[in-house]
């Protein structure tokens, strides 16, 4: 049995990675509550707000095989209407979340023979679009960090980053909570649909597993054709 650590493993992608893996591992998920888990096995469930201090995270005793760190933001707006508060929002959820998080359980990470981090950023680092200056920016942080780390890590632990467009997710919904914003969202992908939790947390536990273990630095685009095709 592997060990496998979720941060923001209760709802969205999060808990989809969750049952994907619990059935035979022992999964330890992080987060601010514990909905949607209860009737799952194999849990251990930790308080954690990834924008609180590195030294209030809970203490791990185990080796851990895996690390996916799903907390995210999706704030749209005009650049003009940011405030400087939003962008260090969006970087300390995003971000210097996922920096304390690696940087606390690196040691049960190391301790595992071969392990694996997966990181999130959107498809809008790669692919310029309105509205996104803040969530882009945070995002693009990510996918340095990704790279860096992946290099610095090898070759003991992969790193890799998924970048999905808009994914049918609560926290997504306030943007696919009609037919019509649903209908816009499918047609700007050359497939003429959205994602789905579902299927990006089965890339997740394909990246965690020995599968993948000559794929690292990447980041892979979960995006419906939307950021390469016409």
């Amino acid at each position: 049995m592997k060990t496998f650590l979720i941060v923001g493993g209760v709802s969205g992608i999060g808990l989809e990675v969750v049952k994907l893996l619990n059935k035979d591992n022992l999964v330890i998920v992080l987060s601010r509550n514990k909905r949607n888990l209860d009737q799952l096995s194999n849990i251990e469930f930790h308080t954690l707000d990834v924008t609180k201090s590195i030294d209030d995270f809970p203490i791990l005793d185990y080796k851990l095989d895996g690390l996916v760190y799903c907390p995210g933001t999706i704030n749209l707006k005009p650049f003009k209407n940011f405030k400087i508060e939003d962008f260090q929002y969006d970087l300390e959820v995003n971000f210097l979340g996922a920096v304390k998080v690696i940087n606390k359980y690196l040691n049960n990470l190391m301790h595992a023979e071969k392990s694996s981090i997966v990181l999130f950023s959107t498809v809008a680092v790669q692919t310029g679009m309105q509205y996104h200056a803040s969530i882009a920016s945070a995002k693009g942080a990510i996918e340095g960090l990704t790279r860096s780390l992946a290099a610095e890590f090898a070759p003991n632990i992969r790193v890799n980053c998924i970048a999905p467009s808009i994914t049918l997710t609560p926290l997504a919904e306030k943007f696919l909570n009609s037919d019509s914003k649903i209908k816009a969202s499918e047609e700007r992908h050359p497939l003429k649909r959205i994602g789905n939790a579902k299927e990006i947390a089965e890339l997740v536990t394909f990246l965690l597993s020995e599968s993948a273990s000559f794929i690292t630095g990447q980041i892979i685009k979960v995006d419906g054709g939307l950021s390469t095709l016409k």
